[in-house]
């Protein structure tokens, strides 16, 4: 093992996560922008002569201006999080390109888990209470399923292997930095997230290891689904077969609007949940009205209702919008999380992986995902084998613009 590398945090972590409601951090975006930081400080004096602008690549002052990062990362610890995401949402070659620093997307990473390492540790080492660091890998300005021509709907603007290629990068330099989780978050393409999974399991694969994995999706408006096509149900059964510790959702939405897609995610996943909505919805000039005491109060619900394991916050929260005092957790999930390799034919594994085996006993009443009853061979197909397929969704909308940059917070 690297001297770098962390150990497996996974029992530690569902230990926590099976005792109270873990607490993780809020937009590290807002924070940035509340420092009002000029194109000179971006730039700070090893891009002074960069050939474009700077202004706006967050994920670039991990290197530029560091104390700005662990500073920021400082103030959610004290304001409770047991969880810090790194400063990486689009630090990979393919949202880089933007800026022409495709060739950073390493260093990038592994400055940004370093900066995230030191602030846990410091913590922890004066309150004497666990912190972790959840390596983040953001959905990159490009869609994999979606045409980014409305006049072509079978153009594409990225591929499965590209967008594998530049997460395996981003991966190993968050690793490298001492990151304790990977979260692949703000998903809006399962596609996307499916090459992130890919890389995920290769670099596991490297290193003949695991680490835990999150993954949240982001519900994008009122149907419910992501801007792929998919329904909250769809999308878990989508990634189920990365068995990561935990699924959620956030952004896009305020908490009120996310919880009725939260607790459909609460019923069906087999792991731990998680949830970090926006502060509301964005007003005309982009920001976000909700304030500290009334995010607090409904994310804080999520918990007492016992639909979550993790708590947080995503575009236009603060350290002050933290929720209250951990709660009940949500019940413990009906399947322990991954210790070893994952199945699907992967080196090392020890069965074939097959969907969950509809009961004999409840045949009689087993119905579809549409409600009605099932036919009489469904529960056969269902107990069949099947091997990992990484493949769109068949449920796609109408082909939208995927060209903007995405930005968490």
């Amino acid at each position: 093992m690297s001297a770098q590398h962390r150990p497996d945090a996974t029992d530690a972590l569902t230990t926590a996560l099976r005792e109270r409601v873990l607490v993780l951090d809020g937009a590290m975006g807002t924070m940035i922008q509340a420092r009002q930081l000029s194109e000179a400080d971006y730039r700070g004096e090893r891009f002074a002569d960069h050939p474009s602008d700077l202004r706006g690549n967050n994920d670039l002052l991990s290197l530029t201006q560091p104390e700005v990062i662990r500073e920021i990362h400082e103030a959610y610890l004290e304001a409770g999080a047991d969880l810090v995401e790194t400063n990486t949402f689009n630090a990979q070659r393919i949202s880089l390109a933007d800026y022409g620093m495709e060739d950073l997307g390493y260093e990038m990473n592994l400055a940004a888990a370093g900066l995230a390492r030191a602030a846990c540790d410091a913590v922890e080492a004066r309150t004497g209470r666990p912190r972790w660091v959840l390596g983040t890998l953001g959905p990159t300005n490009r869609t994999a399923s979606i045409s980014p021509d409305v006049n072509d709907p079978g153009a594409r603007n990225t591929s499965f292997d590209e967008l594998a290629g530049a997460y395996l990068e981003q991966a190993r330099g968050l690793v490298d930095g001492g990151s304790d989780v990977l979260l692949v978050e703000t998903i809006f393409d399962t596609l996307n997230a499916k090459a992130a999974i890919f890389a995920l399991e290769t670099l596991f694969e490297e290193h003949g290891r695991r680490w835990p994995v999150m993954i949240s999706g982001t519900i994008t408006d009122a149907s419910g689904r992501t801007l792929s096509g998919q329904v909250t149900e769809a999308f878990w059964y989508s990634i189920r077969h990365a068995r990561p510790l935990a699924v959620g959702l956030n952004c896009a939405l305020g908490a009120k609007d996310l919880r009725p897609y939260v607790a459909e995610l609460s019923r069906i996943a087999d792991c731990f949940v998680t949830a970090h909505p926006n502060a509301g919805l964005p007003n005309a000039f982009g920001e976000y009205d909700e304030g500290p005491e009334a995010m607090a109060e409904v994310v804080g619900e999520f918990a007492s209702a016992g639909l979550v394991n993790v708590v947080g916050g995503c575009c236009g929260t603060t350290p002050s919008t933290s929720p209250p005092s951990p709660r009940r957790p949500r019940r413990a999930p009906r399947a322990s999380p991954p210790t070893s390799r994952p199945p699907c034919g992967w080196p090392g594994s020890s069965r074939s992986w097959s969907p969950r085996r509809a009961s004999s006993s409840t045949s009689a009443s087993a119905r579809t995902s549409r409600g009605r009853p099932a036919s009489a061979g469904s529960s056969r197909r269902r107990t069949t084998p099947r091997r990992c397929r990484w493949r769109a969704s068949r449920s796609s909308p109408a082909p939208r613009s995927s060209t903007s940059t995405w930005t968490r917070g």
